[in-house]
This record gives C-alpha cells, sequence and structure tokens, in this order.
C-alpha cells in the first residue's frame, strides 16, 4: 500500500466540509454505542449492579460541566490542534508539549486496540452465518485498509459513512427495548436502578470509570474547526448534543438490560456470563428473537469499525498538529490535493496499526483480554489527564482575562469538573483490575497506568530541551495554525 499523492504542507485542509450534524455523528460514534452496550455494559452490571444505568448520567453530568469551560475557551482561544493546542496556550508550551504528545498516544490506544474486539465479533459474527471461523487479526487487517481509505478520501465522506451506521446501531437498541418493554421484562418495569440506594453505594464508586470511559472521542469535535461550517456555532452545539445523546443512550440501554433480566437477577446474570460477552444477546434473543441476535452480531462489528474510523480523523489531525510544528517529521503534515485531507499522517496511523496488530498474532496475544486492555488503558488514562489539565487550563485562562462579559457559571463548572477528573482517573487507577483482569498490584497493571503520565513527562522534558538548543521550534509549540 503507498501513500496517496500529496502536496506541500502548506496547503490546507478543507474548508466548510462539514457541520453540526457531521460532527455530531463522529464524536457520538467515537464513543461506539452498541459497543459499549454489547461489550462493556455486562461488566458495569456484574461490578456494579442495579445502579449501573446512572453510572452514564453521572458522567454525562460530570463532562457537560467540563464542556462548558472547553467551549467558552474555544470561543476565545484559537487553536485547531485540540487538547495539545488549548493546554500549550494556556499552561504554557512544556505542558501543551506533554499534553500533545499524551493525546497522540491516547486515541492511538483506543483506536488500535478496538481491532482486537472487531476481530473477535466480526469472527463471531461470519461464523454464525457461514460456519467458517477465521483467525481475529485477518478481520482487523481488511478494517485497517477500510479504515485508511476512508479517511483518506475527506472528513466529509467518513461523517455520511458514519451517519449510516450510527443510525443502524441506536435502531436496534430501540427495537429490542420495544419488545422488552412490550413484554413488560422480566418482572415487571422497574426504576430501582435510579434509586438513592443503587446510586450511593460502593460498587457504583467502583465502575464509575467506566461510565466517563464510555464517552471517550466526545472532545475532538475542537480538532473539527478547520473544516467545520461556522465553528463558533456547530462545534459547541455538536459537543453538548454528542454528550446529551450518549449520556441518554447509555443510560436507557443498560436499563433495558436491567429490565430483560431483573433488578434482583442482573447483576449474578452479567458476572456469570462475562467471558461468553453475551449478555446484551441472550437480552435481544429472549424478547425479540434470534433474528435480532444475528442483526446485532453484525451492527456490532460496524459499530466497532465506526469508532475506529472516527479515531482515526482524529489521531491524523493531531499528528497534522505536531508536524506542523516541527515535533513530528515534517513529511507528516503533507496534504492530499486531491481530497485535502492529512494523507501521509493517515497512512503513518495505518503503518501503525498493522504494525501492532501483526505484532499481537505473532506473539498470539488475546485479542480482548491483551490486546484491547492493554493498548485502551492507557489511552483512557492519559485522555481523562487531559481533560483534567484542560480544566485547569481554563480556570487559568479566565482568571488572568478577567473579562466581564463571560457567564459567571464558567468558571466554577471548570473547577468542578477538574475536580470531577481527577476522582474518576483516582478510582480508574484503583479498580484497574476490574479491566486487566490482573490482581492488584501486577507489574501489568502498573505499567498501563504509568505509561501515560511518564510519556507527559518525558513530553515536558523534550520542551525544556528544545527551549535551549531550539529557540524558535520551541516557540512554535501549540500555536502554529
Amino acid at each position: 500500500m503507498a501513500p496517496p499523492a500529496t502536496s506541500s504542507p502548506e496547503v490546507g485542509l478543507k474548508k466548510n466540509a462539514i457541520g453540526t450534524r457531521d460532527i455530531v455523528f463522529m464524536l457520538v460514534s467515537a464513543a461506539a454505542p452498541l459497543t459499549i452496550v454489547v461489550g462493556i455494559a455486562p461488566l458495569a452490571l456484574a461490578v456494579g449492579g442495579v445502579g449501573a444505568p446512572s453510572i452514564y448520567i453521572a458522567a454525562a453530568i460530570g463532562l457537560g460541566l467540563f464542556a462548558i469551560g472547553f467551549m467558552a475557551l474555544t470561543r476565545h482561544v484559537r487553536s485547531y490542534s485540540g487538547f495539545y493546542g488549548y493546554i500549550s496556550k494556556t499552561l504554557g508550551r512544556m505542558v501543551g508539549l506533554g499534553s500533545g504528545l499524551t493525546a497522540w498516544m491516547s486515541y492511538n490506544g483506543l483506536q488500535i486496540g478496538l481491532y482486537g474486539l472487531l476481530g473477535i465479533q466480526a469472527n463471531l459474527a461470519v461464523k454464525s452465518f457461514t460456519g467458517v471461523e477465521l483467525p481475529w487479526w485477518l478481520y482487523a487487517i481488511v478494517s485497517i485498509g477500510a479504515v485508511w481509505y476512508l479517511g483518506w478520501r475527506g472528513i466529509d465522506v467518513g461523517a455520511k459513512v458514519l451517519a449510516v451506521l450510527l443510525t443502524l446501531e441506536t435502531l436496534i437498541v430501540a427495537i429490542v427495548a420495544a419488545f422488552v418493554l412490550a413484554q413488560g421484562g422480566a418482572h415487571g418495569i422497574s426504576f430501582e436502578s435510579f434509586s438513592p440506594q443503587a446510586i450511593f453505594s460502593p460498587q457504583f464508586a467502583a465502575v464509575l470509570g467506566l461510565g466517563f470511559s464510555a464517552f471517550m472521542g466526545f472532545e475532538s469535535g475542537a480538532l473539527y474547526r478547520e473544516e467545520a461550517r461556522d465553528p463558533d456555532r456547530s462545534v459547541p452545539r455538536a459537543t453538548y448534543i454528542s454528550i446529551a445523546f450518549i449520556g441518554a443512550f447509555y443510560a436507557f440501554a443498560v436499563w433495558i438490560i436491567v429490565q430483560a433480566f431483573g433488578a434482583d437477577a442482573v447483576q449474578a446474570f452479567a458476572a456469570g456470563h462475562l467471558d461468553a460477552g453475551d449478555t446484551a444477546y441472550i437480552a435481544a434473543g429472549n424478547f425479540a428473537g434470534g433474528w435480532c441476535v444475528n442483526l446485532m452480531s453484525v451492527l456490532i462489528v460496524t459499530s466497532i469499525f465506526a469508532a475506529q474510523l472516527s479515531f482515526h480523523n482524529t489521531i491524523n489531525r493531531y499528528t497534522l498538529s505536531l508536524s506542523r510544528e516541527g515535533i513530528f517529521p515534517k513529511r507528516s503534515g503533507r496534504i492530499s490535493p486531491r481530497y485535502r485531507t492529512p494523507s501521509v499522517a493517515g497512512f503513518d496511523q495505518t503503518l501503525l496499526a498493522l504494525a501492532l496488530v501483526i505484532g499481537a498474532a505473532l506473539f498470539h496475544l488475546d485479542p480482548f483480554t491483551q490486546f484491547l486492555i492493554w493498548t485502551n488503558t492507557p489511552g483512557v488514562i492519559g485522555i481523562l489527564l487531559l481533560q483534567a489539565l484542560t480544566g485547569v487550563g481554563v480556570v487559568v485562562f479566565f482568571t488572568r482575562l478577567k473579562d466581564h462579559g463571560l457567564r459567571w457559571y464558567v468558571v466554577p463548572s471548570a473547577v468542578v469538573a477538574t475536580i470531577i477528573m481527577c476522582v474518576v482517573t483516582y478510582l480508574m487507577a484503583n479498580n484497574a483490575q476490574l479491566l486487566t483482569g490482573l490482581p492488584a498490584g501486577d507489574p501489568v497493571n502498573t505499567t498501563l497506568l504509568v505509561f501515560a503520565p511518564i510519556l507527559f513527562a518525558a513530553g515536558t522534558v523534550l520542551a525544556l530541551v528544545l527551549r535551549n538548543v531550539n529557540p524558535a521550534a520551541y516557540q512554535r509549540i501549540g500555536h502554529a495554525e
């Protein structure tokens, strides 16, 4: 596979290519709604019990507070570099470069790890229809090629594909919900999931981090400002809509699973079926029938693919920013003259994904418990850290600005959101064994948890070196457009 023809780095991305609706589809697709409902929600139910649906509401509230400050910052500070640019311009270049490298790593970890889950689910779907069983990595490699092609073709083309896939996965959840509600669930409809005793429990706190991790990617709308129509309006609107939709969708869908098995039985059932990963499928089969299970088995694959495409676009724009500023090689910033996309960045990301998938196959890593978890966990920790730093940046920037036209609630919202992000990061780290399945204190857990902080520290050291040996490059950190 050879990279498409490119032009000079000075050629910009395609202008006015996407609007609010397109950005919403990309942000929600990154969260992979059906993937969370089928793959992650059963773990939340197994550990958190009947209160699991409420973790998504709590996460939506916390991230909504974060978005208030973040979106206010995007109106005052111009940046096409996402967290990297905003942190650089509020907390300084040293913290900024650490954040840029952490963001690049985190989104790569989130995207590439999903190839393991896609390979598993694609194999299950094909096997159920044909009886043919193929290795997971074969499906992953095909998906890598498809993601590269759609990313190269353009953000607008990718948005159209994501719109179709997201509509289908939302529709199948709505169908299952209709069957469950029409039949009164397993033992009648209950709202115990939203009761105080279900929410204020140790189990709820243990899985709260899973609720926040389910929203990964919602914040990347700021990266598309260069390609968006009226970005000061479309990006904030898309961000708020995405948070509200994701929170409501997850809470409703997981609550439906609770109704399907009953509030008293769902935790034990989900825990007993974690290895098989079929809790959501059984719920669909019991109430809607085998045809629904078959359809879900296909749509879960397209849901994962949609998330990978969305993350691929995000990674490419971080690579483009770091290349424009001389941190990454200059060639990585080249733009396709035909489609006005970061084509070399996309090609390089494709090669990285291909190398890691092939490496996992050669070392016989389990595609879920090892490949997915080992690449996703540092990514989730990294994004939570970046959200906390961005919250600090919002407070610092607006405290210095003393803009009397600023809404009174922006800075308090940022303060509360930053505290929430720190608490959630602690909960994720303290309950890492829930994700890895390894005992607390295992060296693998420790490595996964410290990877993002170590990379962040390396970035700050690199910035310090640049300040001393290449001041011009240092001045460009987080400030090139």
